[in-house]
């Protein structure tokens, strides 16, 4: 058996016996000159038929190509989808095994299409080539024939993967097959509303996969046969190297999905088996509004007390992912204006903010955070966003910047508000410096959502509350989802904070500039106006906001289970 994965469609067509070497170089030509493409016009002139062009796609996309006149199919499977869907898409649910569906297509190329009917299925969907005129046919018996005029064959679409990998030549660099492909991923990731896109190559696929709500979530299988392709597409939108595969790239590109324009972040990694692909997902025509990050109405209160001062430091802390840069866009939106000079240092720059002034840090030239901020204060700002607090040198300024008449925003990684104190201590921060500047500290993570088209009351026992210890045995009520077109079979739409928030009053400075360890600092914390972040959790929980499972994977070790 010769083995065609990873040619392109004119070497298996030769090698093949289907047409010869002077005709796939006439058809190259051809298509070049019509804008077809190879299949197409090798079926044109007669060289191949449709079903011989199948059987070579389907070989070299590496699935088995069925007859369906011999295929068992079961009728309730192809029942359970739409008739004009499947009919639209030219696919034939086959059969469910467990937790994978097969199904039967014509289109090889047809990633959106496939991509739904996953959706809809909430399976993982393994593809089978099947000829056009058979699909129709035994669509037809399902669901009786609809008279639809798209039930001929469509040569045109046949032909999708006519050109999986791009040789850089005038022969051969055709990069219509390979676009399409993009744009379905950045279509589906818009609509899933997903952050992240991931292509990860393996030995025999390349699998995708879409963050969606914080978690990732399986996507489209690609042959590898296209992989090349599709990578040097991805490569040509962010300006980057086409023919450097050894070395981590990054690179951005401006794109619109129907009224959406997104911002997307592209890195490059070498692996074993290829290029890894990430791209960043960032929506340029967000808002941002405290209103919408979940904070209790009264820390919401506090929250903007904090904020209309006119100096301090206000500090953000949480794991990576956990919202730190939305919450920082939104209060510097709240508090911008006219009369203010709000100035920020990113690594990277995520968002564009109307009428503050954004920089991104290069460390590479020598544009640190440190020497940044320098820059920043000869230019009389008001407001300053520091992105990340990483060296003892960058703490000091910008702490010195809070004590000297400037309202100054941070992050920080710590599990919880009080944390942050002794890790700018740890950074080699003077305590009186800390006393004398420190505002509050916000803690926060993100817990999806319930599905409000799906949820459910349940028992505490029957959603496990008992894992949350005696704090769970005392839930009255539960709510889960469980699952509908909604939200993609998760049971989860959408994602808010759960915060903690820290006020520096007057006897926790002067505990800080005693020196006082964290136990202590945390004893009085909780002695004030501090709501811990797993009672915040188990409010929700009880309030059908979020799950058990939201509550514990979010604030597992705060919980002390």
């Amino acid at each position: 058996m010769v083995v065609m994965v990873g040619r392109l469609l004119g070497e298996c067509l030769v090698v093949g016996g289907v047409i010869t070497h002077d005709q796939l170089e006439r058809g190259l030509h051809e298509a070049k000159t019509s804008g077809e493409l190879l299949g197409q016009t090798v079926i044109r002139l007669g060289w191949a038929t449709s079903d011989q062009i199948l059987t070579a796609l389907a070989k070299q996309a590496g699935i088995d190509l069925v007859d369906l006149d011999t295929t068992p199919m079961d009728f309730d499977v192809v029942r359970s989808f739409p008739d004009a869907f499947l009919r639209k898409e030219r696919l034939l649910p086959l059969k469910r095994d467990g937790y994978t569906l097969t199904a039967a297509t014509s289109d090889l190329g047809n990633l959106s299409g496939v991509d739904e009917l996953r959706r809809q299925s909430n399976l993982f969907v393994t593809l089978v080539a099947a000829r056009e005129d058979q699909i129709v046919q035994h669509l037809d018996e399902v669901f009786g024939k609809t008279g639809d005029p798209r039930s001929t064959t469509r040569v045109e679409r046949a032909g999708a993967w006519d050109k999986p990998q791009v040789v850089v030549s005038d022969a051969e660099a055709d990069q219509r097959p390979a676009a399409r492909v993009v744009e379905d991923l950045l279509t589906r990731a818009v609509n899933l509303g997903a952050s992240d896109i991931h292509l990860e190559p393996y030995e025999g696929a390349i699998v995708t996969r879409f963050r969606h709500d914080g978690l990732l979530q399986p996507g489209p299988v690609l042959p590898r046969s296209i992989y090349s392709a599709v990578l040097t597409r991805i490569k040509i939108l962010a300006n980057l190297n086409i023919a450097e595969n050894r070395l981590p790239q990054d690179g951005r590109i401006a794109y619109q999905v129907e009224d959406k324009r997104l911002d997307l972040r592209v890195s490059l990694f070498p692996t074993l088996y290829g290029e890894n692909v990430s791209v960043r997902v960032l929506d340029r025509t967000r808002s941002f509004g405290l209103d919408t990050l979940g904070l209790p109405p009264e820390a919401l209160t506090r929250f903007r007390r904090c904020l209309s001062r006119p100096h301090g430091l206000i500090l953000v802390t949480g794991p990576t992912g956990s919202g730190k840069t939305t919450t920082l866009y939104s209060a510097l939106s709240e508090i911008s204006s006219v009369d203010k000079n709000i100035m920020t240092l990113e690594d990277p720059v995520e968002y564009e903010l109307p009428a503050i002034r954004q920089a991104q840090v290069n460390p590479r030239a020598g544009f640190t955070f440190a020497t940044g901020l320098r820059a920043i204060l000869r230019h009389d700002p008001d407001v300053i966003l520091v992105g990340e607090m990483r060296d003892p040198e960058t703490a000091e300024i910008a702490i010195r910047s809070a004590m000297t008449g400037h309202l100054v925003f941070s992050t920080l990684h710590t599990n919880d508000a009080v944390g942050a104190i002794p890790r700018l201590l740890d950074m080699g921060v003077a305590p009186y410096l800390i006393s004398s500047s420190l505002v509050a500290v916000l803690a926060q993570r993100l817990v999806r959502v319930i599905c409000p088209v799906c949820k459910v009351k349940v028992t505490p026992g029957e959603a496990g509350a008992e894992r949350l210890g005696e704090s769970g045995r005392s839930l009255s009520a539960t709510f889960v989802g469980k699952g509908c077109a909604s939200c993609g079979g998760t049971g989860y739409r959408g994602r808010t904070g759960l915060f903690e928030f820290l006020i520096i009053q007057s006897e926790l400075q002067r505990l800080i500039a005693q020196g006082s360890d964290s136990e202590m600092l945390k004893r009085r914390a909780l002695e004030g106006t501090v709501v811990p972040m797993f009672h915040e959790a188990l409010r929700k929980v009880s309030e059908g906001v979020t799950t058990v499972d939201e509550a514990l994977r979010a604030v597992f070790s705060e919980m002390g289970v």
